[in-house]
This record gives C-alpha cells, structure tokens and sequence, in this order.
C-alpha cells in the first residue's frame, strides 16, 4: 500500500478533504514534503508549533528529560523535576490568585476539568457560554460550545448549560446565583478572531463577583504570547477564577493545564477523592517542552516583538478581496466575499507553498497563526503568496 493508501484506509478520517502533504521534516517556520516541497506554515499546526518547528532549546530540553525518564506514574503521584519547574514557572508569571496548576493533555480535556472544578467549588448547576464559542470536542467541552451542526448528531450532551450573546453587556443578566461557571474564549477564535470590548468584558467580571459564578477564560487558543501578551486576559486588566491553556504551551508536544487557586484545586483531592484524575497528564518529557517553550515566550523582547509582526501581516494582506481583517497580536482572521473564494485561495496557496488554513465555524474567513518566532522576511515572502493568489479570486 501507498504512504496515502494506508493513510485513509487504517486511520481515521476528520473530514474527506484532508490536506494530504506527505511531511518529511520541519525546521522553524517551514515544512519539507517528502517530495522535497517546502512549505511555509503560517498556521503553527494550529497555534501549536509557538516557537517553531523544532527550535533547538525545545529540543535540547526533550533529549535531556528523555535521557532521564518519560512516563513514571499517573498525574498527581510523584514528584517530577519538570513538572515542578513547569508549575513554578507557569505561576510566577500569572497573578497570586492563579497558583496552582493541574496539568492535563490537551484543551478540550483543561476545559472539561476547569467546568468540573466551577461545579464543585460553587454546588451550582448551571453553565453559560456564548454564542459562536468554540472549546473542544469531547463530551463537556462540545456542551458549551455554540456550534449546533457540529453538536446536533451527538445528543444528548450534558444538561443545564446556557448560550449568551458575546459582547453584549445586557446579556450578562443570565448569570445568576444558581450559576456556576461563564466559560468564554477572551478572543473567540473559531468564530473568527472576534474581540470583545473592554466595557463588555469588565462587566462580565463584576456580574461573576456579584453572583458568586466561577469566571473561567478559556485560553487555549489565546495564551502563550499569541496576542502579543502572554495571555489574552491581560489586554483586559481583569483575572479569571480558573484559566485553562494548551496548544502552543508544549511547544509541539501534547500538554494542557488548569490553573485557579490553591484553595479550589484542593476540592479536587477529596470528597470525593480523584476527583479529576488523568494517566498521563504532566507527562515530564511534555512539561520539559514547556517549560523550554515558556522561557522563550515569557522574555519581554519576545514578546515586544509579536504585536509588530501582526501589523505588518495586516498591512500586507490589504487587498480588494479582503472584506475584514480581524487580529490580536499573531492571531488574524481574513475575511474573503465567500466560502468558495476561501476554499480556492487555500488550495493555491497549498499548491505555491504556503498553509492558511479554515475556521471550523466561520468559512467565509481563513486562519492565519503563524509561530512567533516568524520573521519579518517570512512574512513578507508567505504574504506575497496569498496576496497573488487573492488577484486569482
């Protein structure tokens, strides 16, 4: 069998139209098919890849936790060199209410956890989201993202759980005493990099205060340096109860994480106890990663130089196909006149050497979330790319 017969015959499909580029090898912001082609990743494999592909003091921190141990116990039991660094680095750079972490696989597993930990800290039933939110795909995380085509044909999901309209500040009178948990993306990403107000997302901490509702920001597409801070909520000045990270927090390996304070994260460890429990959450050769991958991102040069790379991909992206160009930092949305002229500008760019990407919810747009470590030169020849093939549409 072919590389791409075995690919669609013994692995399961996400969609029949997956992009199929047969990788070889990755190196910072490029990727090398196994024909040879080079591609120009100006989606991170989805935010993940935050500090390039392969970035040497990644890499360096995995051989070096290898050559010691990987897996050893299940989350929680040992204590674990990187894990512990992870943890104490993670928080020093997070407000004092945000001191413990709970580290879990990926987002979708953090943000089950984190409405799990608002159910158990408040004793309440109910959970709000908002309209066009995105916050995985599993069980719970599917039940407080607003997607119906997505959610219709896996019915029921889980019970008590309340859309709201994003941004609009009358609409927060939903949250009340009987809820326990507002689970809201600072930036909604799926829907297309949409980015609530200040006066919105100020009144949404004080209704939670006012209310007693656990505030949790699901971050997972937002944090580690994406916006040009290293985690959205600071754009705002206001701090969540519970936040949860992913993606680009492993620097290219599977890790999540729920943080609140102290205080709640005991209410996990009794009565009952395990109350959350994961095998192999805090994997130590995952946590080496990311400490690694925090220590780059969390240097304020690093992180001074993201906003600037954002503007100059807007600026270059400016063309009379563009209806809206939406961003925060390195996080963009390009709106297009339709879902077709989306559909043939990712497929030339595919075909010439650049990855943009779709929104899951919002097809008339295209992603782009290049890793931070992109260039002013990388931005420049991917743009030139898109930008010839937006005067094909």
């Amino acid at each position: 069998m072919t590389p791409e017969e075995i690919f669609r015959k013994h692995l399961a499909p996400t969609s029949p139209f997956p992009l199929g580029i047969h990788i070889d090898y990755a190196k910072g912001v490029y990727l090398y098919g196994k024909d040879g082609k080079q591609y120009i990743d100006m989606i991170a494999g989805i935010g993940v890849a935050s500090v390039g592909h392969q970035n040497p003091l990644v890499v360096d921190a995995i051989k070096k936790q290898l050559d010691k141990h990987s897996h050893v116990m299940v989350y929680g039991e040992y204590i674990q060199d990187s894990v512990n660094g992870l943890a104490e680095k993670l928080t020093s750079l997070l407000p004092s209410s945000l001191n413990t972490c709970y580290f879990v696989n990926s987002g979708t597993e953090a943000n089950e956890a984190a409405i799990k930990l608002a159910k158990r800290a408040t004793g309440r039933p109910k959970i709000i989201s908002f309209l066009k939110s995105y916050h995985g795909n599993t069980q719970g995380s599917m039940s407080v993202s607003a997607s119906e085509v997505k959610k219709q044909k896996f019915r029921p999901l889980i019970p008590g759980v309340e859309f709201i309209e994003f941004n609009s500040i009358e609409a927060l009178d939903a949250i009340d005493e009987q809820t326990a948990g507002v689970i809201i993306e600072p930036i909604q990403g799926d829907a297309g990099v949409r980015i609530p107000g200040q006066e919105f997302m100020t009144a949404l901490r004080k209704r939670c205060n006012q209310t007693g509702a656990k505030l949790i920001f699901d971050e997972v597409q937002t944090g580690m340096g994406r916006t040009g801070k290293l985690f959205a909520f600071e754009h705002y000045g206001i701090v969540p109860d519970i936040l949860t990270l992913a993606k680009g927090l492993g620097g290219g390996l599977p890790i999540g994480a729920f943080i609140a304070s102290n205080g709640m994260m005991q209410l996990l460890s009794d009565n009952p106890m395990l109350g959350h429990i994961t095998t192999f959450g805090g994997n130590p050769v995952c946590a080496a990663s990311a400490l690694a991958t925090l220590n780059i991102i969390s240097e304020p040069i690093f992180l001074e130089s993201i906003e600037p790379k954002g503007k100059l991909l807007e600026q270059e992206l400016q063309h009379p196909e563009v209806k809206a160009i939406r961003r925060k930092g390195l996080m963009l949305a390009v709106e297009l006149q339709n879902e077709d002229k989306v559909n043939r500008l990712i497929e030339y760019c595919l075909e010439h050497g650049v990855v943009i990407y779709w929104f899951l919810s919002t097809r008339n747009s295209f992603r782009i979330s290049p890793p931070l470590t992109i260039t002013k030169e990388e931005i420049k020849e991917a743009c030139d790319i898109i930008y010839q093939g937006m005067k094909l549409l």
